[in-house]
């Protein structure tokens, strides 16, 4: 009877012990991963992925405006008959608008002078309903105003384009500037345009970079390529979040509830255009290039072979240009899903995709947001089947990304200290799918996860082979891509707050990019017919978040950033080996991360090898909490409260956007906008601040080590 009744309690204590075990246990983990993988929940993906980017495109859906706001009340819903609990979260934001555009050309030297003014439109082609609600071409935050100027081509606007024009003796002061779109950020060709004296810009998409170049290729809806019509619009604010409430949330459109800035302290961040700017054609900019006399451009300036020779001007063509935009507090709304954890609820793997678009946004962003929902789907799925995540899972639809990340840059900065204490990730999808070919760049840490997800996942243009297969074979060195650039949502969680991070797509660079040819047609026949690519994507990016979910061990491996940083260190070296510059703080610190990383890979090993003695799992809960804390954590390291001189937002001092180049990944931003300056002053104090630098960042990757030890000094 005694030993009956001891039974008891001890059998009790052996089940609740079981139940932790088998709750997070690796055998556990692969039941669910071939839950989430298996024909059963991936069947008929292809037509509910189609279904969804079907309904979100139907209509344009610019942030702010009705129709987006529909489409977030189609993500709420559809997450909600998930059984995923759902909210909306709104923000008050500053918006800008086309009120009304002109342009004209004169070329007085013709015989008799003439003048066009262009009508600025996009062909509408049958069977298009809703194009007449597109909104008129134009760039977000534009500065209102006139300009008017003789005409001097100016290649892609980028600094080294402007350098060139000035040895060929070609003054581009008081000029309208002719660019065509690509290589850098539109709103980097604008600030590079008004620093060389233009007063005004006109941006347009060449048929060399998105038109196919040859007879055979026609435009959409003929053929994949922007056709001569297309213009790609876009925003010119280089900040990140509502441009009048820099650093916090736009909580409110009342202005006692919320402190904005004025609009000339906005103009004085120097993150908004000071010169008015339009988006045009490539039928329109090819006329307007015929206008243009003098020199005869480089050859990597020219066009089409079959185009007309480009040469740089000025005139003695002339344009005046004219914007008038509005600028409007508007409401927009984030949609966020939430799958509680059952062991560690507050920690958070995060999954992010935009929701707003400049038209129909088939590609950029809804491809990505199509597969967010079947991830969902699936998650669903599961939960169905008894599952709960080891941590929580939340799924984010941002809106106004496309204005300058905005709807999550408020998220993040309004939860800041929340997501710096408890965010284990963020994986990012923008353009999900847009044709062939996996790409992913991620923090280091978290390459090999990446890698191991694609040996699971075949690949829907060749079925014989993993994704991990046909990636390598076809990608160009690195395999996987950083996280400096400032081109989507991943960026005020990386560079912000410093979140482990990834993003992945299918395809890359399309050519009817941000125009209102990018819609279900395309993609239906050109992008991916047969929705399999989606299907793919979804899969990854489920099957990353299930990893860094439900393994007990986060799956980080700090090797790998070392790596990285040895690599990167060494190229900015060697651009300033005569300059006396030493790096040995960085190179120290680099060797002190390489040892903390082995030795937490060598104590989690340690510690998993004597995990099979059933009761000291329970003991033992406390140090793997303690461990994981500090891989999540390492990242943190890597910011600095200050920010980036000049750019105090951005504040991870390894990965943020190039200066120069919104789009660009600079990997140790700071050294490297340091040597920029130095290299034009060439002043003692110039490189004083670039070894200041170096100083800083090499303290930076030493905290990350010290965070990883786990140990005070």
């Amino acid at each position: 009877m005694i030993i009956t009744t001891l039974m008891i309690p001890i059998c009790l204590y052996i089940i609740y012990l079981l139940f932790i075990i088998t709750s997070s246990s690796p055998s556990s983990y692969s039941i669910y991963h071939s839950l989430f993988t298996s024909t059963s929940l991936i069947t008929n993906s292809n037509s509910t992925i189609s279904h969804h980017l079907y309904t979100l495109t139907r209509r344009p859906h610019v942030a702010g405006t009705q129709a987006n706001a529909d489409a977030a009340s189609y993500v709420f819903s559809t997450f909600t008959s998930y059984s995923l609990p759902s909210r909306i979260t709104s923000y008050h934001v500053s918006l800008t608008y086309p009120i009304s555009r002109s342009l004209t050309l004169t070329h007085p030297q013709s015989d008799p002078p003439t003048s066009i003014t262009f009508d600025l439109n996009q062909k509408i082609y049958s069977g298009d309903p809703y194009a007449n609600e597109v909104l008129p071409t134009f760039h977000a935050y534009a500065k209102s105003g006139t300009a008017v100027g003789k005409v001097v081509y100016v290649n892609y606007g980028r600094v080294e384009d402007y350098d060139t024009l000035k040895q060929m003796g070609v003054n581009v002061s008081g000029t309208v500037v002719l660019v065509r779109y690509g290589e850098i950020f539109r709103g980097d060709i604008v600030r590079n345009a008004h620093l060389a004296g233009a007063v005004g810009v006109v941006v347009y998409t060449d048929k060399k970079d998105y038109g196919g170049c040859g007879s055979k290729n026609k435009g959409y809806p003929d053929d994949r390529w922007m056709p001569s019509s297309g213009v790609q619009v876009g925003t010119l604010y280089s900040g990140a979040g509502d441009p009048t409430t820099p650093g916090w949330a736009s909580i409110s459109s009342s202005n006692a509830d919320c402190e904005r800035l004025s609009d000339d302290e906005v103009e004085q961040s120097g993150d908004v255009p000071l010169i008015p700017s339009l988006p045009i054609s490539w039928a329109d900019g090819d006329f307007i290039l015929r206008s243009i006399g003098g020199q005869v451009a480089n050859a990597d300036w020219q066009g089409c072979p079959d185009s007309s020779v480009y040469r740089v001007g000025p005139g003695p063509g002339f344009l005046n240009l004219t914007y008038t935009g509005s600028q409007v507090i508007n409401a927009i709304q984030n949609v966020i899903a939430v799958i509680e954890g059952a062991i560690e609820p507050d920690r958070f793997v995060i999954l992010g995709n935009h929701r707003d678009a400049w038209t129909f946004g088939a590609v950029d962003p809804n491809s990505g947001t199509a597969a967010l929902l079947e991830v969902a789907r699936r998650f669903g799925k599961l939960k169905r089947k008894g599952w709960r995540p080891r941590r929580t899972i939340i799924l984010c639809n941002w809106d106004a990304e496309e204005y300058g990340l905005i709807g999550s840059t408020e998220w993040v900065e309004e939860n800041r200290e929340m997501l710096a204490s408890r965010a284990v990730a963020y994986l990012n999808v923008d353009c999900g799918v847009s044709g062939p070919g996996f790409h992913a760049s991620a923090t280091p840490q978290l390459d090999e996860l990446l890698k191991q997800a694609t040996q699971q996942v075949r690949d829907p243009d060749n079925i014989s082979q993993t994704i991990y297969e046909s990636w390598i074979t076809s990608s160009e060195s690195p395999l996987i891509g950083r996280l400096g650039g400032g081109g989507s949502d991943y960026a005020p969680f990386v560079q912000h707050i410093g979140i482990p991070s990834v993003d992945i797509l299918f395809g890359g660079g399309y050519p009817v990019y941000h125009s209102m040819y990018d819609d279900f047609v395309w993609m239906k026949k050109f992008g991916d017919p047969m929705f399999h690519r989606h299907v793919a994507a979804a899969s990854i990016w489920g099957l990353v978040a299930l990893q860094l979910a439900d393994k007990e061990f986060l799956p980080f491996n700090y090797l790998s950033y070392a790596n990285e940083l040895q690599t990167s260190t060494k190229v900015l070296h060697d651009v300033v080996l005569d300059k006396g510059i030493d790096f040995t703080p960085i190179y120290k610190s680099i060797r002190n991360l390489e040892k903390a990383a082995n030795k937490i890979a060598n104590q989690i090993k340690a510690l998993e090898e004597t995990r099979h003695f059933i009761l000291l799992r329970n003991k033992d809960s406390f140090k793997v909490r303690e461990l994981n804390d500090r891989l999540m954590m390492a990242e943190r390291a890597f910011t600095d409260r200050n920010g980036l001189l000049g750019r105090p937002w951005y504040k991870h001092l390894v990965y943020a956007p190039s200066s120069h180049d919104d789009y660009g990944s600079k990997s140790f931003p700071g050294i490297d906008d340091a040597i920029e300056v130095a290299k034009n002053l060439n002043t003692k104090e110039a490189w004083h601040v670039v070894q200041h630098e170096v100083w800083r960042t090499s303290r930076a990757i030493t905290h990350a080590s010290l965070v990883l030890n786990g140990d005070l000094t």
